[in-house]
């Protein structure tokens, strides 16, 4: 080594130094680096292995717009995507300038999306990237789902965020788009929903509103890798599995059916008819190669038993309950699942193993949920479209341990994330930090 490169090292392992000492690490830092400096990550719908279910401990039980309250920060715009944490950075979407509830509905033309990334520990906005939508747009959204109700994903990098027709963008931790890619043209009277997941270098997209298809994309260029159509009515967010074998499986609910790809390759494994014949919102939740799926307006749920080929419908199904939901996704803990109907406000406990219903529960005034609840420190969260919350023990005695209120002429359908001793939910107007105070 000459002397020249042994100054440049020199130098250099200075620099690297100075920048960790200080807690300078670049925003585009590896993953492993920002939780060497204490933090827990919810980088995608539904957190860690899309199961909305969190290691942290110490939530509050109560909170209010007075109480507990951390940081609350006026967002740039409406909308229904979920808050993602990762490191000190929070990310979520937005849209403006068109069809925001409460507010005059305005010209199309002036619609825009915004990727916004926040401050974890204040609370500030970072930065805000804004992206004129892809003309013609759907005039109305159904409901005020809006036009920004698919949740990034990130990984130690970057973020990936999903705008429907308008398409798939990646952004560095810096605010720099580093490609955009087009997954469909097609539009819905009930809009976008479903949210981008990674699986290796793939991006995985489910574009059954744009064009039936998951579609899967080079994480570092965009470019599309493998493309399987016959995704119909599907709203959800794919799970990631590995079933009893090891091997793994990418699980998508569809109008009648549950289908089973191989992430690698897009090739489809395995269908199971479910006998809901309507569309599927709900996220489906996997445990010990077993799938869980509810749905439907009928309000249906069942297990399948993942590792089959073919149609498994009569050899893989294990049982179907005429109960379930049409919106929010379920959990499951401790060998039971729970999940709350979306308009009725019961909440449910069902054996995971037989299908038995363990409790059905009126919750007094739920009203409309449409958020997917979290699971953490044994409680559940269930969070109502009008900001009440709901705080339930995971156990199979229904216990309601607290009632909490946000905003009370709020809209709140994003789900809530978790991450360390925090709760952050998001409402069309506000995001909130929550924590014991």
């Amino acid at each position: 080594m000459n002397k020249q490169t042994k100054s440049f090292r020199l130098l250099f392992l200075i620099t690297l130094f100075f920048y960790q000492f200080n807690g300078f690490d670049s925003l585009s830092s590896s993953a492993s680096a920002q939780n060497r400096r204490g933090f827990t990550n919810w980088e995608q719908f539904r957190g860690p292995e899309g199961s909305g279910t969190a290691t942290a401990r110490n939530l509050p039980t109560q909170w209010g717009d007075t109480k507990n309250i951390v940081w609350k920060k006026e967002l740039p715009g409406a909308g229904t995507s979920s808050p993602i944490i990762i490191g000190d950075h929070i990310f979520l979407t937005c849209y403006r300038g068109y069809g925001a509830p409460g507010k005059p509905t305005g010209d199309i033309n002036n619609l825009r999306l915004d990727v916004v990334c926040l401050s974890r520990s204040k609370g500030k906005i970072l930065w805000i990237k804004t992206i004129k939508p892809k003309f013609p747009e759907q005039p109305t959204i159904r409901d005020q789902h809006g036009y920004s109700s698919s949740t990034p994903v990130a990984d130690g990098d970057r973020v990936y965020v999903f705008f429907g027709k308008t398409g798939v963008f990646a952004f560095d931790y810096d605010g720099n788009q580093r490609w955009h890619q087009h997954v469909g043209s097609k539009l819905n009277g009930w809009g976008s929903a479903a949210s981008p997941v990674l699986y290796d270098d793939l991006l995985i997209v489910n574009a059954s509103i744009e064009s039936e298809s998951l579609v899967a994309l080079d994480k570092k260029t965009g470019k599309e890798k493998w493309r399987s159509g016959g995704i119909k009515e599907a709203w959800n967010t794919p799970v990631l599995m590995k079933n009893r074998r090891g091997k793994e499986e990418l699980i998508v609910p569809i109008f009648q059916n549950v289908l089973s790809f191989s992430p690698k390759t897009g090739q489809k494994l395995w269908t199971c008819n479910t006998g809901i014949n309507w569309y599927m919102v709900p996220s489906a939740v996997a445990n010990q190669g077993v799938v869980y799926v509810i749905g439907g307006r009928s309000g249906d749920s069942l297990a399948i038993k993942s590792g089959g080929s073919g149609d498994v419908t009569q050899s893989h199904r294990l049982w179907k309950l005429n109960k379930g939901s049409n919106v929010s996704s379920p959990i499951y803990y401790q060998g039971k699942l729970y999940w709350m109907h979306e308009k009725l406000g019961i909440a449910y406990c069902v054996d995971a193993s037989t299908g038995k219903i363990i409790y059905e529960q009126r919750v007094p005034r739920a009203g409309q949920i449409y958020a997917s609840p979290v699971l953490a420190d044994g409680k559940i969260h269930y969070l109502a479209r009008n900001g009440r919350a709901f705080v339930i023990a995971a156990d199979p005695q229904y216990k309601l341990l607290a009632t909490n209120q946000l905003e009370e002429r709020g809209r709140f359908d994003a789900s809530p994330a978790v991450a360390d001793n925090r709760l952050f939910i998001r409402s069309n107007k506000y995001l909130y930090c929550i924590g014991d105070k």
